[in-house]
């Protein structure tokens, strides 16, 4: 299967689900692909706290207003080389985000996604936990579905519910990717981790466009997993790729 869309799920609240989602897209970006970071986290909004201009339309906008399209709405970060990266965010009053998360407007989620694959080479969804009509619509439509937990015991309690919550509604659970985690410190259900990262240089720039560490190259490493591609990325324009640099440090 041709991997184009990805559904992180935020297996806990805080799990560092947005963060993960933004700087995986700038993984693939900086490898010369166009990607779009789509947020169907309406209740938090925490993909608009990375942008540093307005907002305006919103996702919200694109789902329930027939004449706003993603092209529309979505807002281009700068990334280098021939990559294109745009974001999608939630940014709006109470009524609209009430609107888009009804059942009807849910059912258009795989509609609007579906179209936006036309423009993307990948799309990664940024999910709230599996409770809301927009993260089962989410889940659903999605291609592959990874899930965003802490490496602590109320971060594996929770992944395990969101596995169960996921089964309930026909979307297994493909990666368990532990966010903010050494790799010593790993827990036995992760299949892939994303350690601490520095913050974010400025708004509308994941650190991963930079390139150029370890951390960095683990981020690479599980954007490969999860679509499903090779990466090929030097860590500074030239050498090997930062997910081979990864894969040694494992083997």
């Amino acid at each position: 299967m041709h991997v184009r869309t990805a559904a992180l799920v935020g297996a806990a609240g805080g799990a560092g689900t947005t963060r993960t989602a933004v700087e995986l897209a700038g993984t693939l970006a900086r490898a010369d692909r166009s990607v779009l970071v789509f947020d169907l986290d309406f209740a938090t909004q925490g993909l608009s706290q990375s942008v540093g201009g307005r907002i305006d339309p919103d996702v919200t906008a694109v789902l329930t207003e027939d004449e706003t399209s993603v092209t529309d709405a979505a807002i281009s970060w700068t990334v280098p080389g021939d990559g294109q990266l745009h974001v999608l965010p939630a940014f709006a009053p109470f009524v609209d985000v009430a609107t888009a998360k009804t059942p009807e407007v849910a059912e258009g989620v795989g509609d609007v996604l579906r179209e936006a694959t036309a423009t993307y080479d990948h799309i990664l969804l940024d999910v709230p936990p599996v409770v809301s009509n927009q993260a089962i619509a989410g889940v659903d439509v999605a291609d592959r579905v990874a899930a965003v937990f802490p490496p602590t015991d109320r971060g594996i309690d929770s992944l395990q519910r969101t596995k169960g919550r996921l089964e309930d509604v026909g979307s297994p659970l493909d990666l368990a990717i532990a966010a903010r985690t050494a790799e010593s410190a790993a827990p036995a259900d992760a299949d892939a981790i994303i350690p601490e990262l520095p913050p974010k240089p400025a708004p509308d720039r994941p650190t991963t466009i930079g390139g150029g560490d370890d951390a960095v190259a683990r981020v690479a490493e599980t954007a490969a997993r999860l679509f499903d591609i090779d990466l090929e990325i030097g860590a500074d324009g030239d050498g090997p790729s930062i997910v081979d640099r990864a894969l040694e440090k494992v083997s």
